[in-house]
């Protein structure tokens, strides 16, 4: 008993000495530990409901069970979520089964598959996967997505994953050409923001996220650039097909890039899922790209299921709130809104996915 005590007394002091030497004491502490709460005395906005109905053009199949999937409708209905695309990436048996889960609310979700890349690393690849395709649009599927490739290739599927084939590379041309011919749009994730491209040291101002997502050390990765170039290349040789450049084109850090992008291609879009936090930082700038772009923007999430989570986002776009913190985001910066107006609002919200889903 004696023992046991004294190795309670023991771990007792790690426990506290780990608090003072992290969270407690400032000269130890870690960039991991940072959670700063604002103290300035200055206007705050609560928006429990969107502007407009909104489409959330960038979810996934986050609920594990049908009481889940109550769940996140009643909180739709509570923020103003009228429609929510899900991204599932999938083929197959799977995707049978996801349509069957969310055909209990057909109104309320809207499904994507992805591209089947079974067999794509060898000769004759692209018939079948066409044909499946053409069979999961007649399942239900609204378009194609995520397609997701961060320098190495496109992971993002199931169930199998194509490394080594970019969005641009020809064995996936069938498929995108086909995806015009279907009048289904196809939504791109490529690269990630700059940050988790530059050092991880003490010039890298958004290191307290982008040292969880690090891809500096990524060997035979395409670089930020390069995966911008191969969205260029598909989106310009198939000018039919509609694209939805996910989250930016991960282009926060310079948004000139995507609109270079959006001038030169009317068949691209842009959604900003789980981009809140890169941009709520230069609110001016932004309210001036969202303004020139409006017709070109959709409202997408990508950050999970919870009520405050869509409240964060309303409030950035809605309301001229400054120096804010939330906890949906890991970086260490304030947030500020963007105050759009009611024009922009509505584009964003719904009518521009209105347009793209041909609803």
């Amino acid at each position: 008993m004696r023992k046991i005590k004294t190795l309670f007394v023991i771990i007792s002091m790690v426990v506290f000495n780990h608090k003072l030497s992290g969270q407690d004491n400032p000269e130890k502490l870690l960039l991991s530990d940072f959670r700063p709460v604002s103290i300035y005395n200055i206007p705050t906005t609560y928006i429990s409901k969107a502007r407009y109905p909104v489409i959330d053009m960038h979810s996934h199949p986050y609920p594990k069970s049908n009481a889940e999937l109550e769940l996140w409708v009643e909180t739709m209905d509570a923020t103003g979520i009228d429609a929510t695309v899900i991204m599932t990436y999938t083929v197959g048996a799977e995707f049978d089964s996801l349509v069957e889960v969310y055909s209990k609310y057909p109104n309320r979700f809207i499904m994507f598959c992805g591209f089947d890349y079974t067999g794509y690393d060898q000769p004759g690849y692209g018939p079948d996967a066409v044909e499946e395709l053409e069979r999961c649009v007649k399942m239900g599927a609204k378009g194609v997505g995520e397609l997701g490739d961060k320098g190495k290739g496109l992971f993002y599927s199931k169930p199998v994953k194509g490394y080594g084939m970019h969005i641009d590379d020809k064995r996936l041309e069938p498929l995108l050409k086909i995806c015009a011919d279907l009048k289904i749009p196809v939504a791109v994730h490529v690269a990630d923001p700059k940050w988790m491209y530059e050092k991880m040291d003490s010039t890298n101002d958004g290191l307290m996220n982008a040292y969880s997502w690090r891809l500096d050390n990524q060997e035979g990765i395409i670089d930020h650039t390069g995966m911008v170039k191969t969205l260029e290349n598909a989106v310009n040789n198939n000018p039919e097909t509609t694209f939805i450049a996910l989250h930016y084109a991960n282009c926060s850090h310079d948004l000139s890039i995507l609109g270079n992008l959006l001038d030169k291609y009317p068949n691209l879009f842009t959604g900003m899922g789980a981009r809140f936090a890169e941009t709520a930082t230069i609110p001016r700038y932004m309210s001036k790209f969202l303004n020139k772009y409006q017709d070109r923007v959709v409202y997408g999430t990508d950050m999970g299921t919870n009520s405050e989570m869509y409240r964060y986002t309303f409030r950035i776009l809605e309301s001229k709130d400054e120096h804010f913190y939330d906890a949906n985001y890991s970086y260490h910066w304030p947030l500020h809104g963007f105050g759009l107006g009611d024009k922009i609002l509505e584009k964003i919200y719904r009518s521009n996915a209105l347009k793209i889903l041909k609803r």
